[in-house]
């Protein structure tokens, strides 16, 4: 039981800092600091899409964790990380190509402060890419 409960605790603490990178990463591709455009705008749209990316890293995540785990801990461990930061990269692609494709700026259509109906184009992105790498390494 207390090996579970460490692994449980390790698993956390990579999900936690993949969580965070997937929130820097947006940061980056979005004007201003994401944070502020939620908590102080009120920006709609930036909690849709930063609520989608956490859902679809979630969801990486979680299948690196359960589809490995009977590899053995530090296995399922690096791979958990491997596939989230494959998580992070490929949102991140994926926001650059639907920026070039439609028209306007998406990091200032998603992070305005009303609503924006291209953050819901962007958090369905987000958990499509998330779905096709869940898809890639479920058995």
């Amino acid at each position: 039981m207390l090996a579970s409960i460490g692994y449980a605790v390790a698993y956390t603490a990579v999900g936690l800092v993949l969580l965070a990178l997937g929130f820097l990463v947006l940061d980056l591709l979005t004007p201003g600091h994401l944070g502020r455009r939620i908590y102080e705008d009120r920006s709609v749209s930036a909690a849709v899409v930063l609520s989608a990316g956490f859902l679809a890293q979630g969801a990486v995540i979680f299948a690196a964790i359960w589809t490995n785990a009977t590899s053995g801990f530090g296995e399922a461990l690096l791979w958990t990380v491997v596939f989230g930061l494959l998580g992070v990269v490929l949102q991140a692609v994926a926001f650059l190509v639907l920026d070039l494709l439609t028209p306007g700026k998406m990091g200032q259509l998603v992070t305005e402060t009303g609503f924006h109906p291209a953050s819901m184009v962007m958090a369905a992105t987000q958990l499509s890419v998330a779905a096709i790498i869940v898809a890639s390494i479920w058995p």
